[in-house]
């Protein structure tokens, strides 16, 4: 028979565990629209016109311009779709951005190169946690804490925009 003691050890680390979850949830207004802008550095999750919230990113290795070929460490730029999550992500978790589109594919064609693909937003997991600047291959990066509340919040079909 277990203790009193030992069971309420036992109760005490279960609830904790339930809090370190990387798996949150969230019943507030919907996330109608991501909106990412380049060039500040910036993702908000707005609710119709309503900012809902707002975070500081990192990008790709080479962030100014439109993303146009497979390797070029540059962030598309564009209207696209969240159409995919990973929560086994190496990157803590992720959230895929529906790129390329056909415009992307044919612009890359033309160049006689592919356009890439697995582009997300994720968080950075240990091995990037110090990593400063723009240092993604192309995806948009948050600390793993800010990814727990996008990947409850933002809904697989949500539009993302991204500007320069």
């Amino acid at each position: 028979m277990i203790d009193r003691r030992a069971f309420l050890t036992l109760t005490a680390m279960a609830a904790l565990a339930g809090c370190s979850s990387k798996f949150k949830t969230y019943d507030g207004p919907e996330v109608t629209r991501v909106v990412v802008m380049k060039g500040q550095r910036a993702l908000y999750l707005l609710h119709h016109d309503q900012v809902l919230k707002a975070y500081r990113i990192s990008l790709g290795y080479a962030p100014v311009g439109d993303k146009q070929i497979e390797g070029d460490g540059k962030t598309p730029e564009g209207r696209y779709h969240i159409d995919r999550r990973n929560p086994d992500s190496e990157f803590h978790l992720s959230i895929g951005i529906s790129y390329p589109n056909e415009a992307d594919i044919e612009e890359a064609k033309a160049l006689g190169r592919k356009p890439g693909g697995d582009i997300f937003i994720h968080g950075r997991a240990r091995k990037n946690r110090r990593r400063k600047g723009d240092w993604t291959a192309g995806c948009i990066s948050v600390t793993d804490a800010e990814m727990e509340d996008i990947y409850a919040m933002v809904r697989d079909g949500t539009v993302i925009d991204i500007f320069p």
